[in-house]
């Protein structure tokens, strides 16, 4: 004869021998469900915490990522270490055409203006125009290149045989034409640039474009019903930004060198300082002739400067991008 087993309640209100399900702990009370947005930024910063620890292992980038902060932030202090007056030529501080000296510690131009208030206040137009120009020409060949890419066929044919066309005209070249023909300002600078710089984008963005659409989650979004803005703006731009913030660094370097070259041969704005600008100065002056190193070397190692550094920069965001590349150590 068996007797029945009994069973005794227990505190949680289950029996003994009765399997419990595990119980998900409580949220706090106040606390507010994490929405889309935020889930969004947490997952951004997390992804820009991965680059930077990544980006840190590069000397070389460090080295240019020092450089420039430290070179913007002159640039930006201009008004306040030397002021807007040491543009004006009525009232130019020394003689024309002065050694480096105590007063003047790199010299002064053919007006009596200090050198080294001009270098500091023309590094906010030569990195304006720079950043500007760059944008520009990666905006531009982004989108040209997403275009093609996402429709193919004989639509991307055209573009691509256009695109080799600016591709192979000497960049320089085109500029000085854009130049001539317009109205000599800043911005005529920048758009001259940037409307002549930017097929080599454009050939990455399309070739990185047809590998994105060739995996298989594209196709389920197409299946789903989206459409080509839907595709090419929330599936295909996310997948090209590193390639495109890469090789916007990389062109910043570019365009400094072109803006300089352009101002050199006379055909920037005559009412800015640039460093361009100081290169055509002394070369009217006769700096050349007559020895006055001083005029020709600042401006000359400032544009050499800077262009390194946003080369060392490029080449530390492209290698932490691409791994498979393992420059920049």
């Amino acid at each position: 004869m068996t007797s029945k087993e009994t069973t005794t309640p227990t505190e949680s209100g289950t029996t003994a021998g009765q399997a419990t399900a595990p119980v998900a702990p409580a949220a706090p009370k106040g606390a507010t469900p994490p929405t889309k947005a935020s889930l969004a930024w947490a997952r951004r910063r997390r992804t820009v915490a991965r680059f930077w620890q990544r980006y840190r292992t590069h000397r070389a980038g460090l080295f240019g990522l020092a450089g420039l902060t430290l070179i913007a932030l002159i640039a930006l202090a201009a008004p306040l270490l030397v002021g807007a007056d040491v543009q004006s030529v009525t009232e130019a501080p020394g003689e024309a055409l002065e050694p480096p000296s105590a007063e003047f510690p790199l010299g002064t131009d053919q007006f009596g203006r200090s050198l080294l208030g001009l270098l500091i206040w023309g590094a906010r137009i030569s990195l304006l125009v720079g950043l500007l120009a760059a944008a520009l020409s990666v905006a531009i060949g982004t989108l040209v290149g997403i275009i093609a890419g996402h429709y193919g066929g004989w639509f991307s044919t055209v573009v691509m045989r256009i695109t080799d066309w600016f591709l192979v005209m000497p960049t320089l070249v085109l500029a000085i034409v854009l130049a001539t023909v317009m109205s000599r300002s800043m911005w005529t600078v920048v758009l001259a640039i940037g409307v002549t710089s930017w097929p080599t984008t454009a050939r990455l963005v399309r070739a990185q474009t047809i590998a994105v659409e060739s995996r298989p989650y594209i196709e389920r979004a197409t299946a789903l019903g989206g459409g080509h803005g839907h595709i090419m703006s929330r599936h295909v731009l996310p997948n090209v930004m590193p390639l495109v913030l890469a090789q916007t660094t990389l062109g910043i370097s570019t365009a400094i060198l072109t803006e300089a070259t352009l101002a050199f041969l006379g055909l920037g704005d005559p009412t800015v300082v640039s460093w361009g600008g100081m290169l055509q100065d002394a070369r009217e002056a006769g700096a050349v002739s007559s020895g006055h190193w001083w005029y020709l070397a600042p401006p000359g190692i400032a544009i050499a400067l800077v262009a390194l550094a946003f080369t060392l920069c490029g080449r530390a965001v492209e290698s932490v991008l691409n791994p498979k590349l393992g420059v920049g150590r």
